[in-house]
């Protein structure tokens, strides 16, 4: 497995507003706008990645604000982190992803309709 680093670096050709952030000793992704599924609204929020075990959640997608067009997702994760209010939903995912792979992952159940 790469780096956290070079995992980072990665990320950055995708993403390449990507920000780390550190709180409480976690180090964090802030992704600025980013650009979420079709017909999920609204299309672009502010997400923020905790790529390590938190809460019972082995990664966990934060977005600045709810998501509609969702089916029945359970928004159980509202906090405050690196100064701001972030809102998830409860979704267990897959262990020994990296960086990239975690936010696709995400994006992936957001399975917005219309």
């Amino acid at each position: 497995m790469k780096s956290f680093e070079e995992q980072f670096e990665e990320l950055k050709k995708f993403y390449p507003h990507a920000q780390r952030a550190l709180e409480g000793g976690i180090e964090f992704i802030l992704l600025p706008e980013l650009d979420l599924p079709p017909n999920c609204k609204p299309n672009k929020v502010d997400a923020l990645l905790c790529p390590v075990l938190r809460d019972g959640y082995h990664t966990r997608l934060f977005y600045s604000e709810l998501i509609i067009g969702i089916p029945q997702k359970n928004w159980n994760g509202k906090k405050h982190i690196c100064g701001r209010n972030w809102v998830s939903y409860s979704w267990k995912s897959k262990v020994g992803m990296e960086l990239l792979q975690m936010i696709r992952y995400h994006l992936y159940t957001l399975n917005c309709t219309k």
